[in-house]
């Protein structure tokens, strides 16, 4: 990766941890979701509030909150994540996820698509350190769980 390019991706990360977006738990909410990286005690409390949740893939992420601690590339990561995925569909939302996972496991091989990952791109050099990757995951596993548990609250009311 170019150094300039490197430099700029350093910036995002660190814009998105000092000047986090929707940082702070929000109510109403259909599922919530706690997980810990046990290899550097990051945490990330996530919230998802969906409408039209019988809809399944097609049902719209309204909000996504949380609330966190830890390193900079994890903050960074779930701000990073709310900006992506508040609006789109939950199958939207999942394209954007696996394309943010291959960029972690491409071991700073991958071409990111910027148009799809917007921000994320940033975290490009950060799946070059295998002990970090973990960091940048950890909003978006929770994410996942906390969208999983809303469909599942569905299905069993």
């Amino acid at each position: 990766m170019q150094p300039q390019l490197e430099a700029m991706y350093q910036e995002i990360i660190l814009d998105h941890y000092k000047n986090p977006h929707h940082k702070g738990l929000r109510d109403p909410y259909d599922a919530e979701a706690h997980h810990v990286n046990p290899t550097c005690g990051d945490e990330v409390t996530l919230r998802v509030r969906l409408a039209g949740v019988d809809a399944g893939d097609d049902a719209k992420i309204e909000d996504v909150s949380y609330d966190a601690m830890g390193c900079s590339i994890s903050q960074a990561s779930a701000s990073v994540l709310t900006d992506l995925l508040i609006g789109r569909t939950v199958g939207e939302a999942q394209r954007v996820s696996e394309a943010f996972l291959a960029l972690m496991q491409s071991k700073g091989e991958g071409e990111p698509d910027e148009d799809l990952l917007e921000d994320a791109v940033a975290f490009a050099g950060v799946s070059k350190y295998p002990a970090r990757i973990k960091c940048a995951l950890l909003s978006w596993m929770a994410w996942k769980d906390a969208t999983s548990r809303a469909f599942a609250e569905e299905s069993s009311s």
